[in-house]
């Protein structure tokens, strides 16, 4: 948990310093990304919110993606991650949006992406997309690398 902190640590320092806000939208992570972001005094400056979004019931309520808009596009792709963070900066109207979707584990998902699979995308004054493998099936273990790997996209992202 200290490396995740400590990204986080460095994201809320150039937020602040930007006066720019972010919101994230997460799935397998589980709400660590939010909770890391959160953990660092003076979130209210620049964090507005967040949602887990691990069902399809959670996409619709929570992120307003229809059915329809997800045609062509299944759960845990990089296209997925890219909609949701694009998505969640709308809804919260914030600068910067962060999203995560994967399967931590300890089985993969039911698209076909074993366990350790995750894709992060980050939409704001810059974009970007990655996919992960961790080769683990450690649930916690992955959960916590992916909430690190995608405060790292955005802290890349911010640097850019």
């Amino acid at each position: 948990m200290h490396d995740l902190i400590a990204v986080a640590e460095s994201v809320a320092t150039r937020l602040i310093a930007r006066k720019e806000t972010i919101a994230v939208a997460e799935s397998s992570a589980g709400g660590l990304i939010a909770a890391a972001l959160l953990a660092v005094p003076g979130a209210s400056a620049y964090f507005l919110g967040g949602a887990v979004v691990y069902t399809r019931d959670a996409r619709r309520i929570l992120m307003d993606i229809p059915d329809e808009a997800m045609k062509g596009i299944r759960s845990a792709s990089e296209p997925y991650a890219e909609l949701l963070a694009r998505q969640i900066r709308t809804r919260f109207a914030t600068d910067w949006g962060l999203s995560e979707t994967g399967a931590a584990g300890s089985t993969g998902n039911r698209y076909g992406d074993a366990a350790g699979h995750a894709c992060f995308a980050v939409a704001g004054p810059a974009s970007g997309v990655i996919t992960l493998e961790s080769g683990s099936s450690d649930r916690f273990a992955n959960m916590q690398l992916f909430a690190t790997r995608a405060l790292e996209l955005l802290l890349a992202k911010l640097d850019d």
